[in-house]
């Protein structure tokens, strides 16, 4: 299960239950005729309900007898509430079987609905927001979370609204029946009241703190089973099984926690309510034998209090439910919260007519305040020019590819894009700029042509074949069964690593942009076919502006300028040339990879 806020199993208590249980409403809004009309079902079939009781009251007057009618029974009078009694449960049944359908068929629509919110916020979130969050943790809320909402609304709202116009309807039946009889009611009622908010008060913290701790245990799985192989690779296999177990067990102690408090609520109530009665019936014999009410209204009180006292019960058994579902919602209405992208300036214009003149001066930034990763950081990229970026890891190579893509905003100083502060150009201008091939690959489920031709729409199957051509993969997809209509699995898992980048490389070329970014662009592919590739990379960057990040020097000898990076600085730039002749920290980069 998802967490419900706190992650790594951290207790956190719900914020706003009333806010969450407003904004769900408002979501059942957009189907309000439909939803008035089931309400309208609702309270005729509560009606057929309130009136069995009444019917069968009268039926049982009806077979009563005084002293001088002894064995006198009036048939007519017992069948003729019986058959009403039955037409009102018959009536009652069926519009309930209606409301209970209406509401399914509603609440699928709200949660299609909420399913779609939180899948286009995720389209307008910062990279940030997915830097910081599980991917597990994302997925668990907009599949398990709506569903548990989506739940809530189709079987625990009707539920509530029939248990409390039952209760209220009850109610009055008794109050008409006997002022006297309601009087036991009047005092186990508070009892049942003040019992289900204090147990309220108690299950929903450890309700947040068991989503917390499934919501942990989900990313963990999602982790463990996207590093598999690597899993395998180091033999791990018993200490991750550990692990999980760790985590396993803390999920369940916090199940076993929340449910068993939550399990005593109903049998509690149940109790309470069952002392009413016996109250009710030492009261009622008691009037009885005064001759102040009749068998008739008796029987009558004692069915209403049953229908008075067992929704009271239900509300009881489905409330920890309840607060499941309002931890859930909170979660997603938690993301729906999160801040999108900073919005473009009203001033922002579309980058067009693009040259390729990137330059950043006195750039510093942190992902995290206080912790700068790049200290006054200045480039020069004239328009087809080639800038390779070296350094060992964590020197803050790929942060400047975040920052020229403004996935990030920086913290002081200026980048500009041909002439153009970052800020004064709109970012979907700004990154159709550019075309990517990063070390991460990235395929989807569907055909190799689709997966080639996913940034460029309308591209032709010639335009296809030329770039696969260039990016030295077009006799491998002819070797497949359906050539480029083969299918890629989910992530690619039915073609290797190397060929993965090789079909990014052929989407980065058919993507005909002026500036390019290549963040290790030929690490998984084998040394033969990495010169190939290279050959159909210096064809791909000629006249374009071009950023490499490298780790193999080899690959960037031809570069314009190469940045040398440490510690966020820039330590040396220059030609290959150039920067070997210092004998400095490239020179000693380049040649340890030759020892």
């Amino acid at each position: 299960m998802p967490p419900r806020g706190g992650r790594n199993g951290k207790l956190e208590k719900p914020r706003d239950a009333k806010g969450t249980i407003v904004r769900t409403l408002k979501y059942m809004m957009n189907y309000r005729y439909v939803v008035l009309i089931l309400l309208l079902c609702t309270f005729v079939s509560n009606i057929g309900n309130l009136l069995g009781p009444l019917f069968a009251g009268k039926a049982i007057g009806g077979a009563s007898f005084a002293d001088d009618m002894v064995g006198r029974v009036d048939f007519d009078t017992v069948f003729h509430y019986a058959k009403l009694m039955l037409i009102a449960y018959l009536a009652s049944n069926v519009l309930s079987f209606t409301v209970n359908l209406g509401m399914m068929r509603v609440s699928r629509k709200v949660a299609q609905k909420m399913r779609r919110d939180v899948f286009e916020k995720l389209m307008v979130l910062p990279v940030s927001y997915f830097d910081s969050h599980q991917a597990g943790d994302i997925i668990s809320r907009v599949s398990y979370d709506i569903d548990v909402v989506s739940t809530c609304l189709a079987t625990d709202v009707v539920q509530v609204l029939t248990s409390l116009v039952t209760v209220v309807g009850s109610f009055i039946m008794m109050c008409a029946i006997s002022l006297p009889l309601v009087t036991c009611m009047v005092i186990t009622l508070p009892a049942a009241i003040l019992y289900t908010r204090y147990m309220g008060k108690r299950t929903r913290p450890r309700y947040a703190k068991r989503s917390a701790a499934y919501g942990k245990m989900n990313g963990y799985v999602e982790e463990m089973f996207s590093g598999q192989k690597t899993i395998l690779a180091y033999a791990y296999e018993d200490d991750v099984c550990g692990d999980f177990s760790n985590i396993n067990h803390e999920a369940a102690d916090a199940y076993r926690d929340a449910d068993v408090l939550g399990m005593t609520m109903g049998p509690t109530i149940g109790m309470i309510n069952n002392l009413g009665m016996a109250m009710i019936g030492l009261l009622g014999a008691l009037l009885y034998m005064w001759r102040i009410v009749g068998m008739e209204q008796i029987s009558s009180f004692v069915l209403y209090s049953r229908k008075f006292t067992g929704p009271i019960n239900e509300i009881a058994n489905i409330i920890n439910e309840i607060y499941s579902a309002l931890a859930a919602a909170e979660r997603v209405f938690a993301l729906l919260d999160q801040p999108e992208e900073v919005a473009d300036l009203p001033h922002a214009t579309v980058l067009s007519n693009v040259k390729g003149d990137v330059e950043a001066s006195h750039v510093s930034f942190g992902y995290v305040p206080g912790k700068t990763i790049l200290h006054d950081l200045s480039l020069k990229a004239e328009p087809g020019q080639t800038i390779a970026i070296v350094g060992h890891t964590g020197a803050g190579k790929t942060t400047i590819i975040n920052l020229l893509m403004r996935f990030y905003d920086v913290d002081s100083g200026e980048i500009r894009v041909d002439g153009n502060e970052l800020h004064d150009i709109t970012r979907d201008s700004l990154r159709r700029a550019y075309a990517m091939v990063l070390q991460d690959t990235w395929v989807f489920r569907g055909t190799i042509f689709e997966n080639i031709a996913y940034g460029k729409e309308g591209a032709t199957m010639d335009e296809v074949v030329a770039v696969a051509k260039a990016a030295r993969i077009h006799n491998y997809i002819m070797r497949l069964p359906e050539g480029y209509n083969t299918i890629i699995s989910e992530d690619g898992g039915n073609i290797s690593k190397g060929q993965k980048q090789l079909l990014t490389i052929a989407r980065a070329m058919l993507y005909d942009t002026q500036m390019l970014i290549l963040d290790e662009a030929t690490s998984n592919v084998d040394t033969n076919t990495e010169q190939q590739v290279q050959k159909a990379m210096q064809e791909l960057m000629k006249g374009k502006t071009s950023f490499v990040i490298a780790h193999r020097l080899s690959t960037i000898q031809h570069a314009d300028k190469i940045l040398v990076m440490e510690h966020g600085d820039v330590l040396e730039q220059g030609t290959h040339e150039e920067l070997m002749e210092k004998k400095g920290t490239y020179y000693k980069l380049y040649a340890s990879q030759f020892e």
